[in-house]
């Protein structure tokens, strides 16, 4: 019976054969076998898109595809593809040194089994087990070493994680862990997001940056705190402070916090009405005391000044603020008060000096008072000038001038 060989080349012998050349063959199965568990070869596969075919050649060491290591090599200038016999069973450790951005698979000579391909920018070395598991259509396995650790449930780096221009994805609802297992970023993902958060680190001298960036020309940028929770600034060796910044951020103003010395927890809530012009913010009210307490702002009008009006020559609703030249010439004219507010100031002049004989009548609004009387204020002496300003609801409105 003559000899027969292995895939990968080594050769079998019958009994009774090679009389005299047992030991010569011996010898050469050790060397192929030698290749086979750590040989090393070189493959050039330079050129345009074809396939090369690595051989074995049985009995002898000169096959390509009898090698544990294989390199390929050249420049390509199109997709490549390299196969091996259909029948070789061992693993592969291939090393793609080729230069130019085409793929290069890895595949058995036919057949519709898994195959492995190098992408076309990867220039990486991996292991590959040629399973020989279908006579028709066998498979290609990648075996991964670093590449997926599905299977390590607590793997660990040991270096700096460089992400070679690529992304990491987070799944929805996850992020990054302390050490202890806690939540310390948590991602939340939107379907086809086009916005995104730039975070940039900084020189000697510069302020690090978080800022809203994507497609979309405008885009705000929202920071919220959970529940009843506050939105905090800081303060370092100066107290905490806000700086609003002009459109090309080179001016900006500070609202600042009062330093610790000053031991102040206040509060400020902002006006509940709407913004009216010519007004100032003032402390309406005060709930609780001291440092902690809890001032509502609202829009009030500027104390001090009285905005005259033109001559009034018949009756009319008086607006807080305002002056009036009241001319009685041709009758007697009423003068209605708007609700009052405390420090409210109404004034008003006999224009002609004829309150005497065609007097001003001042009605209250409603159930106001005026010098703590429900009772219209009637005006009837001669070039009378005064001027109303609300006090509470007990006394109303009182004059300032007798």
């Amino acid at each position: 019976m003559a000899s027969t060989y292995t895939p990968l080349g080594v050769e079998l012998q019958a009994t009774g054969e090679n009389a005299g050349t047992w030991g010569t063959k011996t010898n050469k199965n050790l060397e192929i076998l030698q290749q086979i568990t750590g040989g090393f070869s070189q493959v050039s596969i330079a050129g345009g898109a074809q396939t090369t075919a690595l051989t074995v050649v049985d009995g002898n060491t000169t096959g390509t595809a009898q090698q544990r290591m294989i390199e390929f090599t050249g420049s390509i200038t199109g997709n490549q593809i390299v196969t091996i016999p259909l029948d070789v069973e061992t693993f592969y450790i291939l090393k793609n040194s080729t230069s130019g951005a085409y793929t290069v698979q890895f595949k058995y000579a036919s057949g519709s089994g898994d195959t492995f391909t190098f992408a076309a920018t990867n220039k990486k070395t991996a292991i590959i087990q040629a399973t020989a598991s279908d006579g028709t259509n066998p498979n290609m396995i990648e075996i991964q070493t670093g590449g997926d650790v599905v299977d390590d449930t607590s793997p660990q780096l040991g270096g700096d994680l460089d992400t070679n221009s690529f992304n990491i994805a987070f799944d929805d609802a996850h992020g990054i862990n302390d050490e202890n297992g806690n939540e310390q970023i948590v991602f939340q993902t939107t379907s086809s997001a086009v916005n995104q958060l730039d975070i940039t680190n900084s020189a000697t001298g510069n302020a690090p940056s978080i800022q809203a960036t994507g497609g979309d020309s405008n885009i705000s940028l929202k920071v919220g705190p959970k529940g009843t929770g506050l939105i905090e600034v800081l303060g370092a060796t100066n107290p905490g402070s806000i700086q609003l910044n002009c459109e090309s951020n080179s001016h900006g103003i500070k609202l600042t916090s009062p330093p610790h010395s000053s031991g102040q927890s206040y509060e400020l809530k902002f006006p509940t009405g709407n913004v009216t012009a010519d007004r100032f913010l003032k402390v309406a009210s005060v709930s609780g005391s001291g440092t902690t307490g809890v001032g509502q702002l609202s829009f009030a009008e500027v104390s001090g000044g009285t905005s005259w009006q033109a001559v009034k020559t018949s009756g009319f609703t008086a607006v807080a603020g305002e002056g009036y030249f009241i001319n009685t010439t041709s009758g007697a004219i009423e003068m209605d008060l708007p609700a009052g507010n405390i420090g409210d100031e109404i004034s008003f002049i006999d224009y002609a000096g004829t309150f005497d004989s065609n007097a001003l009548t001042i009605y209250q609004n409603g159930t106001e008072k005026i010098a703590g009387s429900t009772d219209p204020l009637t005006v009837s002496t001669e070039r009378a000038a005064n001027t109303l300003v609300y006090v509470d609801s007990t006394q109303g409105w009182l004059l300032k001038n007798n």
